[in-house]
């Protein structure tokens, strides 16, 4: 069963967002959809045409988690906008764990701005660690690397430049504005166990 790109055109004007930047970050999302269904072909073939003990195989086995990865931090990441920014504290067991974990939401925001805010490309993610239950604010260098065993991605902020130099250019933290503004709480805390 091939992956099929998810219809974010919702999100265009949205505050904060130009539609160029959401039109060309939509593009990339869906060429990780298209990527992710090419390498499943690729390595349903070599597997029957028992090429498994080969470095070919090994190497699209291991960009199978570069693309697939890409597919989903983007969906986590479009999912979570398209909100108006704002949180039910009374309503939400997500913000009462952040305020349990972190000491206030104002302490979790302030980590996970600052996390968003390192220098480099990647990810800021909040993860819930599905043992402990504890919230962590973590950051992702590449879509195969550095995620953590056995934790659910909760609110993924995309922080690679092409999530926001169209719009924001060197100014991460306008974006992080934005991408704060913009957040869907309630699509959020449909991951939160």
């Amino acid at each position: 069963m091939a992956y099929t790109a998810k219809d974010y055109s919702k999100l265009i004007g949205m505050p904060g967002f130009s539609e160029a930047l959401l039109k060309n970050h939509f593009t990339l999302y869906q060429g990780y959809v298209t990527n992710t269904n090419k390498v499943l072909e690729i390595l349903e073939q070599m597997l029957k045409e028992d090429k498994t003990t080969t470095p070919e195989f090994a190497e699209v086995k291991r960009r199978f988690g570069w693309e697939f990865n890409g597919m989903r931090l983007h969906e986590y990441y479009f999912d979570a906008l398209g909100g108006n920014g704002v949180v039910d504290i009374k309503n939400s067991r997500l913000a009462r764990k952040k305020i349990d974990d972190f000491g206030s939401i104002e302490a979790w925001q302030k980590d996970f701005r600052a996390v968003g805010a390192m220098r480099g490309i990647g990810w800021a993610v909040l993860y819930q660690d599905t043992v402990s239950g504890r919230l962590l604010n973590l950051w992702i260098n590449e879509h195969d690397a550095g995620h953590p065993t056995g934790c659910m991605p909760i609110l993924v902020m995309d922080v690679f430049e092409h999530a926001f130099m169209l719009d924001f250019g060197l100014k991460r933290a306008d974006y992080i504005e934005a991408f704060f503004n913009n957040i869907n709480w309630e699509s959020v805390e449909k991951r939160f166990k």
